[in-house]
C-alpha cells in the first residue's frame, strides 16, 4: 500500500507539473532594426501589443538588430523567429542571390508592411541637381551607407552600383546605425547618409531640426528608377511633402520599396495565424505608435512580396477573402 501510494502521488506531482508547464507561453523573439529607424519602435509595438493579449498562446519579445541582413542570419540560427526584412532581402533570401549566398528555404512571408522609404540625404553646400547622381561629385568625403551587414548598407550599395556610381573609391565610407550618423551629420563629421525607413524617421527628423536647410534629401528621376528596376523591380516613386520633416519646405520624389514581416517555417500554423490576426485587428493601435503603419491596409498586404507565405497567414487572408498569388502558396 504504501508504494501504490508513493506512485499515486508521483503521478500528482507530475500532472500539475504538466498543467503548470501548459500554462506557460512560449516566447517567441522578433528581430528589427536599430533605434533610430523605424523597424524597432514598431518591433516594440508590436511585442506589446501580443504579450498584452490573454487569449493567444504566446508571447514576443523585440530586439535591436543591424537590420535585414543581420535579421536573415538571426532567423536562420534560430536565435529569432520572426523578423522585418527589407523587399529586396526577402527576394535575395529565397533564391539565395545578392549578399545571400545560399537560399533560406526556412523562411515564409507574413505580410508586406509599410514603404521603405529611400532617404540619401547630402550637406546642401554639396548639391548641384538635387538627385541622387550628385553622390557621384564625392571624393574623398565621409558617407555613411549604413551599418555593416545591414539592409540599409546593401540596398545602398545596390543602389549606387546600379547608378554607376563607384561608392567604394569615391567615399571616405563610415558605418553607424541611425541615430550616430544623424548625429555625425549634424557635428560635421560627415557630409551625407543613406537612411531608409518608414516615413518620418526620428533620426532624419533630429537632423533637420539642428540643421535646417544645410542638409538636403535627394530626389529621383525617372532615368534613375529605371536603372534601380532593371534586376528586382520593387521601387516605386514616393513624394515626401513639405512639412514631413523640420524645414523641408519642397516637396521630394525619392523612391520607395515593401518592408515585409517574416517568420520561421517551423513556427506553428496556429502561431503565426494568432499573430496575423492580431496585427491587422489592431492597425489602428499601431498607427497611433508610429505614423509609418498608416500606409499599411489589408488590401496591400500581399504587395511585394518575393517569398512563399506561411501556412497561417495563408489561412487568415483566405478567411478575410484576400486573393493570394499562385507564387505565394
Amino acid at each position: 500500500m504504501p508504494r501504490l501510494l508513493f506512485n499515486v502521488l508521483t503521478l500528482l506531482v507530475l500532472l500539475v507539473s504538466c498543467t503548470d508547464q501548459a500554462g506557460i507561453r512560449r516566447t517567441y523573439v522578433l528581430t528589427t532594426g536599430t533605434t533610430g529607424g523605424t523597424y524597432y519602435p514598431v518591433g516594440v509595438a508590436l511585442s506589446t501589443l501580443v504579450t498584452a493579449q490573454e487569449n493567444v498562446d504566446f508571447s514576443l519579445t523585440a530586439i535591436s538588430s543591424a537590420g535585414s541582413m543581420e535579421n536573415i542570419k538571426l532567423l536562420r540560427d534560430n536565435q529569432a523567429q520572426f523578423g522585418m526584412i527589407l523587399g529586396i532581402f526577402a527576394a535575395w533570401a529565397w533564391e539565395g542571390e545578392g549578399p545571400i549566398r545560399n537560399p533560406q528555404p526556412h523562411l515564409r512571408a507574413i505580410t508586406a508592411m509599410w514603404p521603405n522609404v529611400e532617404h540619401f540625404i547630402l550637406l546642401s553646400e554639396l548639391v548641384t541637381n538635387g538627385t541622387i547622381s550628385d553622390l557621384d561629385n564625392l571624393t574623398g568625403e565621409r558617407f555613411v551607407l549604413g551599418m555593416r551587414n545591414s539592409g540599409a548598407e546593401q540596398t545602398g550599395a545596390f543602389i549606387l552600383d546600379s547608378l554607376d556610381i563607384d561608392y567604394a573609391n569615391k567615399f571616405g565610407l563610415a558605418h553607424m546605425g541611425y541615430g550616430a550618423t544623424a548625429s555625425a551629420m549634424q557635428d560635421g563629421n560627415i557630409v551625407g547618409m543613406n537612411i531608409p525607413a518608414g516615413v518620418p524617421v526620428t533620426a532624419i527628423t533630429q537632423a533637420y531640426a539642428q540643421l535646417g536647410d544645410r542638409m538636403t534629401i535627394l530626389n529621383f528621376t525617372e532615368a534613375e528608377m529605371k536603372a534601380i528596376n532593371r534586376q528586382y523591380p520593387l521601387w516605386d516613386f514616393y513624394q515626401l511633402d513639405p512639412g514631413t520633416y523640420p524645414y523641408q519646405d519642397q516637396i521630394v520624389t525619392t523612391a520607395s520599396s515593401p518592408n515585409v514581416l517574416v517568420v520561421r517555417e517551423d513556427v506553428s500554423e496556429e502561431i503565426v495565424y494568432q499573430f496575423t490576426k492580431l496585427l491587422w485587428n489592431n492597425l489602428a493601435t499601431l498607427q497611433e505608435i508610429h505614423s509609418a503603419t498608416k500606409e499599411m491596409a489589408l488590401q496591400d498586404s500581399l504587395k511585394g512580396i518575393a517569398m512563399p507565405l506561411h501556412a497561417g497567414a495563408i489561412r487568415f487572408y483566405r478567411e478575410q477573402n484576400i486573393a493570394i498569388p499562385a507564387p505565394l502558396l
